[in-house]
Order: structure tokens, then C-alpha cells, then sequence
């Protein structure tokens, strides 16, 4: 399911569909614990399934909605990007040669 369809549906609505979605998450865990379960992506897409509405019915019960949209174009939703600090490079320290030690144990 998608976002835009689950911002259409009611608050009632919506604890239907995550209710219907967790039964079938549960059927999915026994399939797949009986080895039965063909298709492994849906337990992916039912458990996404299931936070993308509960967290549109948390919105709705607030009185929160999101300004960026699925409508929205794609340079109103520009992601502001990160730069990482560069490091200096660091002396890698070599181990001292056989005869430096052997000069540091006569001293």
C-alpha cells in the first residue's frame, strides 16, 4: 500500500487495515517457520506496510501532516547533503631495523 492511498483512508480505517495486515504478518511467520512461505519479500513489505500506517494514524490523530507530499516535486524535496570532514593522514611508524635496536641495547 502505498502512502497517498493510506492518507485518503479514516482513523478507523486505518486500525482495520493495520489490524488485517498483522494477521497476515502472522500467517506469513508460520509459512515461513513450516518452510511453506513462497514469496520471502512479502514479510518485508507487510511489516513496512503495517509502520507507514500506523505512522499516518499517528499524524492523523495529532493533527500533524507532513509538508513534503508523494506530489510534491522532486526539488521540494531536496535532501540537504552532509560533507565529511577529511582527516590528516597519519605517519604509519615503521618498526626499527635489527641494527638501531641492537645499537639502543648497547647504550
Amino acid at each position: 500500500m502505498k502512502a497517498a492511498d493510506a492518507r485518503t483512508m479514516t482513523v478507523d480505517q486505518l486500525d482495520d487495515e493495520v489490524l488485517k495486515l498483522k494477521k497476515e504478518q502472522f500467517n506469513l511467520r508460520f509459512q515461513r517457520a513450516t518452510g511453506q512461505l513462497e514469496n520471502t519479500a512479502r514479510v518485508r513489505e507487510v511489516r513496512r506496510d503495517i509502520a507507514r500506517i500506523i505512522t499516518i494514524a499517528r499524524q492523523k490523530r495529532a493533527g500533524v501532516m507532513p509538508k513534503v507530499t508523494a506530489e510534491a516535486p522532486k526539488t521540494e524535496r531536496r535532501q540537504v547533503k552532509r560533507t565529511a570532514k577529511r582527516r590528516a593522514p597519519v605517519k604509519s611508524r615503521s618498526k626499527p631495523s635489527l641494527k638501531s635496536r641492537a645499537k639502543a641495547k648497547r647504550k
